[in-house]
Parts: C-alpha cells; structure tokens; sequence
C-alpha cells in the first residue's frame, strides 16, 4: 500500500486554520440568530459559502499545495548545496578514517585536486596524521604552512547515525557512523601582523664596562679620555646600526633601548661587540671588557627593565665578558668565553664580611652547609664560617651527610679534639631540627638549590648567605639575605680567608682551621697551578701566619694505592677527540671517592702535549660524575652547562642522571662537536 505524503510540524497547523475558522463562524452564527432571526439567517447563507470554500481548499487542493512545498524544498535544497559548493572558505568531508569524500570549489582550487580524488587528507596536509583526526565532542584545530600560507584548519565530527537509521536502507558500524568536517582559515596576514607586533617590542638592556678602573691604571693618564672616547663611540656606532638608542648613566655604565627584531640582529651576529670593544687600544694594556644583560617580554616596560638588572647581575656573577638575555623564565647566554678578570681591591670582601657579621649577630644559631659529595673546599670554607660563628659566641653547626675520603682526615681532626663540640658535625635530618626563624642558613661553594647537602634548609629560614666562586646558572638560590658570589676567586676557601680578614679585630684561627681552609685553596688550585692570582697568594700567606703548615697538609692528602692505579688506569685508556680533547673513563670499583680521583686524573691529561681540555666520566651511586679541566684556550664551563653543570672557565663539571657511561660519553662528544660547529668553542 502506497504510503501517503503527511504534513508535520507548522505547516500542518496553518493548513487546519480554514477548518477551525468554520466552527467560530458556525457558533458566531447561532448566536446571532438567538438575537435576531432575520440576521442569523443571512449570516448562514455566508457560513455555507465559506463551509464550501474552505472544504474545496482543504481537500480539493492540498495535493497541489505539497507538490508547490515539495518543490521549494528541492529547489532550497539545491541553493544550499550549490552555497555549499561556492562558498568562499575551502571546506571538505572527510570520512572516519580521514580519506577526502566531497571538496567545495574553493577547496579544489586551493589544492589542485580533482573531484575524484578520495586518498588520504595527510597526503596533501603532512601535518594532518591518524593521531590528530578529532576525537568525539573535538574541535581540532591545527596550524599548518601550505603553499607559503599559514592556514587554521578546523576539524570535527558530524554524525550521520540518525540520518541512515531513519533511511532503512544502509547501515554504518556504530563506532564509525559519522563523517569529519575540516575548514581551512587563511591565517597569513593575522600571522603576519602578529609577527610584526612581536618585532616591535620594546627591549632594554644595561651594558657595563667590567674593567674600567683597572684598564685606566694600565695607561697613561693623559690618553685615558681618549679612550673611553673611543668606547664610547664604538659602543653608539653598534647600536645605532640595529636603531638602538644607548644613554650614558655613568663613567662605566650604560642603558640600551631597542626593538625585539633588533635584538634578533644582534644574535645572530652573537654580539660581536664583545670583541670589538676588546679591539680598542691606544697603549693600554688591559683590553676592556663588556658585560650586558638584556630584558624582554615583561608585563610591563618597568618589568622590563627588572629583568634587564636581573640579567646584568647573572653577566657579572658569571665572570662578566658576556651577555645574558632574559625572556620571562628563560635565560641565554651569549660569549663568557675570556678569563676573568681579577679584582685587586678588597672592598667588597670587606663589605661582604661587615654585613655577614650583622646578619650572624641577630641570629642564635648558624647552619652552614656545601654541595653533596663535600670536598676540600667546602669543607674548609665551612670550618671558616663556623670560626666566624664562634668568634660571635653563636651555636654552629656543619652539615655533611656523607663524609669522603678526601675531607675525612681533615674532620678526623675536628672530632678527636676535645677543643670542638661533638655535634660539630650533622647530617640532614638532625639540622632540619635544628633550623628556625632564628637560624643563619650559610651556603659555601655552591649557588643551585639542588646542589647543596639538604636543600631543605633554604624553605625553613628567611636568612640565607650564599658564598660562592662559580659562575651563577640558571638555577639559583632565592631570597639571600646576602649573596657573594665572586667567579675570578680561586675557591671558596679564598673567599672565606678575605672575610676572616675583616670580620673581627683580632679573631684567632686554630691551626687545624687554617689548615682546612689552605687545603682547599690548595686542592682547587691543583697546587697553586690554576685560577692563582695575587689576592689567592694573599690569602694562602693570611692562613700561613695563623698557623697553616704546607708539609702537615700534603701528609693528609696522599693518595691510596686503589686511587692511584684507579687514576693511572683513567689517564692509560684516554681517547682523543678531534685531536685536541682528552676524554677518559675512571674505574669507581673499590673506590671510596672516585669522583676525587676522576678530577684529579682529568688535571693530569692537561699535562699531554696537544690537549686543550680534559673530560673524564666517573659511574657513581647511578650518576655520572663530568669532570673537565683546561689551561687557557677553551671555556669548559660553557661546554658542561649545555649538559646542565657549570663551574669555572678552566675548572667545571656536570652531573648526569639515568645515563650509562657509554651514552654520556656520547652526548659529551655530540655536544663538542656541535659547538666546535657553531664556533662557540
């Protein structure tokens, strides 16, 4: 039986309207005649006419009122697909496995294809794959570059199980009944302003003259204006060339100004300034030196100009001869690669040493912790801060969690005298119960967080010190109270010996505590060999007068059989690379202290004829220990930062974690030859 067309919705309510219009006019009718019978009978001779008109309309024409609707809908139908078809956005349908099955004009044109073609959507778009097709209830948007355009593509789900449950004729797997819309937005002008945008953003930065006074002093005084005439305009000329603005603040200091796409000049050029400044001689026989730190990307200009400080402070903790950029969180940095320059004056040690007996003195106690894996130099920079503790009468206390073997008879001696308290010494737990509001927190020769013995101790206290000779990274520790970091110093030990000098008139230093701190000097200088300069000699004659002997030292530092044969297997098996790197492996077996013995062994490869810089890798405790040592020709404080270490120019090292020898010693290489690539070694 033939089903009959039936109308639904509004249409078959405005087709019923003739027929409910009859009953009011029949019931308006019978009134009428119940107030005059003459009246009545007119009004229903005009009911009939209209009963008549209305059921001719309703039964009579109503085939010929669907097939008028049935051919508008075809007809708007069709307007919606050619719409469709022209419409000025380049959209497709795609089934669920991501295949094309209908492009408009507009999508057709865009790619070249055929109507016909039915492959797979990554074969046009590569950044489209399986993984990235829209998940159910998914906008997917993904930016994508075709044909020198940048394009939003937008896709999502239509489902179409309704439509084909409702047709009775076909069937889809539940899972997969549903097609996949894409639009493509050409996003290249909004691209395109943005990018300019970003290049017009305003960057500042400080730029300092590292060396000024010391240059002066090397020349005469009647050309030292010239001079720094001849920086000046260097320094102008450079930035004026990238349309920076540079304003003098004060003899040695300067403020930059500059757009965003200006600094990108200057990366890429990797601020050959550093060097052209260098090149500024008229007898001088200091060359002068630059630092800059740089600021952007701030939420405001006076941000801007924060982190530009924030940057200049890591340029000159670092040694200075550099530049640090500072973009919100992240930090680069560029040169660093001259030796540092050594401070004369001991101003700031003495300032440094004022201001750490303010602090101790306000306090009740002082816990005074290193780096893990304590050596010589922490050790003896730890025992100095605790002679300044109890020089105020203070509570101190060290922290050292593992004692090795290198500091071992060093604290042999602490702890058989009964002149020093038997809790001299403690390990984490007990100084987290010692730590308070009312407790010094003093860092030695460390400056990360994740560095130091218990980094616990730096959230329980509002007071910290940071004592430090290596050059600040990335990771620093925050809120000091007082941070004195000092790169050009030879140790900690150094360090510690000039602030003893000036924090107390007549404080008297045990022998044993001068020996301690003249063996880290000793230790870290490899003998005097390396990073010696005046104020190192200065310091080890202080120790010497207060009691320090040379021989009692070397007596507590001579090495054990295992260590030795450990040390001369490492030296035995080194490789060169690229000629001119020593990289070794030194055995940890039976070792109490391998990474001691990998240092040692990387300084004595410096003894090789043709060697600029010596690597040796030591397995300990899971973690591989880098030691790497130079003379004067390579920066390995650079090479060991890019594996996430740091250290000294000559002097630096690394830690990596979850690596076998074999893949470190790969990644060591890889990075080598990268920088010997980019010409940043």
């Amino acid at each position: 039986m033939k089903e009959k067309i039936k109308l639904k919705g509004q249409l078959k309510s405005y087709l019923r309207w003739p027929l409910i219009m009859t009953v009011l006019l029949i019931i308006m009718n019978v009134m009428l005649y119940m107030v005059e019978v003459k009246a009545g009978a007119i009004a229903t001779g005009f009911t009939a006419v209209y009963i008549v008109a209305a059921v001719l309309l309703y039964f009579h024409r109503r085939p010929s009122i669907l097939n008028e609707l049935i051919s508008f809908a075809t007809q708007y139908g069709q307007v919606q697909k050619n719409l469709m078809q022209s419409f000025a956005l380049p959209y497709a349908l795609l089934d669920a496995d991501g295949k094309i099955l209908w492009m408009n004009d507009e999508f057709l044109f865009l790619t070249g294809k055929e109507k016909r073609y039915r492959k797979f959507i990554g074969n046009i778009f590569p950044e489209v794959t399986s993984e990235k097709l829209p998940l159910p209830d998914e906008v997917r948007d993904l930016e994508i570059v075709y044909q020198e355009h940048s394009y939003r593509l937008n896709m999502k789900r239509v489902e179409i199980q309704e439509l084909l449950d409702a047709s009775g004729i076909v069937e889809a797997d539940k899972d997969r009944s549903y097609l996949i819309s894409m639009y493509l937005f050409d996003e290249t002008e909004l691209k395109r302003y943005i990018r300019q945008k970003d290049e017009e953003k305003l960057v500042t930065g400080l730029l300092y003259l590292d060396n000024y006074e010391e240059a002066l002093e090397s020349m005469e005084e009647v050309r030292s204006s010239l001079l720094i005439a001849l920086i000046d305009r260097k320094i102008n000329k450079y930035f004026a060339s990238i349309d920076g603005v540079v304003k003098k603040l004060e003899k040695d200091k300067y403020f930059l100004v500059m757009r965003k796409k200006s600094l990108d000049i200057l990366k890429e050029k990797k601020f050959s300034i550093l060097e052209e400044v260098k090149t500024v001689n008229i007898g001088n026989e200091m060359a002068v030196t630059i630092s800059i730190g740089i600021g952007m990307n701030a939420d405001t200009y006076a941000h801007t100009s924060e982190y530009a400080r924030i940057a200049m402070e890591l340029a000159l903790g670092r040694g200075g001869d550099q530049v640090v950029v500072k973009d919100g969180n992240n930090i680069t940095y560029y040169g660093g690669k001259s030796q540092m320059m050594e401070k004369t004056t001991r101003v700031k040690a003495r300032v440094k040493a004022h201001a750490l007996k303010e602090f101790m003195s306000s306090k009740d106690k002082v816990v005074v912790m290193g780096h893990k894996i304590t050596d010589v130099d922490t050790f003896g920079a730890a025992i100095g801060i605790y002679r300044a503790a109890k020089t105020l009468e203070k509570k101190a206390y060290i922290v050292i969690n593992t004692p090795t073997s290198s500091i071992r008879p060093l604290m042999d001696g602490f702890l058989h005298s009964q002149e020093y308290d038997s809790r001299m010494f403690v390990n984490s737990h007990e100084a987290k119960e010692i730590v308070d509001d009312n407790t010094v927190v003093v860092v030695v020769d460390t400056n990360r967080p994740n560095y130091t013995e218990c980094e616990e101790l730096l959230s329980m206290t509002k007071t910290i010190v940071v004592l430090d000779h290596h050059r600040q990274g990335k990771d620093v520790i925050q809120n000091a109270v007082l941070s004195y970091i000092e790169p050009y110093a030879s140790s900690a030990c150094e360090m510690v010996a000039e602030i003893l000098q000036y924090f107390a008139d007549g404080i008297r230093i045990r022998n044993i505590e001068a020996d301690s701190i003249y063996a880290g000097i000793m230790i870290d200088t490899n003998n005097f060999l390396t990073k010696t300069g005046v104020r190192t000699f200065e310091a080890a004659a202080f120790l010497r007068r207060c009691g320090a002997d040379v021989t009692r030292v070397r007596k507590l530092f001579r090495e054990n059989v295992e260590d030795y044969r450990a040390k001369g297997e490492a030296i035995r098996n080194a490789e060169l690379f690229r000629e001119h790197f020593a990289i070794s492996v030194c055995p940890s077996e039976g070792l109490e202290s391998p990474t001691v013995v990998g240092a040692q062994a990387a300084n004595e490869l410096l003894n090789v004829i043709g060697v600029r810089a010596s690597f040796v890798l030591t397995d300990y405790r899971n973690t591989i220990y880098i030691s790497a040592r130079s003379i004067d020709e390579i920066n390995v404080q650079v090479i060991m930062e890019r594996l996430g270490g740091g250290g000294h120019l000559n002097i630096a090292g690394a830690q990596l974690e979850h690596y076998s020898i074999a893949e470190a010693t790969d990644t060591l290489k890889r990075t080598l030859q990268k920088m010997l690539d980019e010409g940043d070694i």
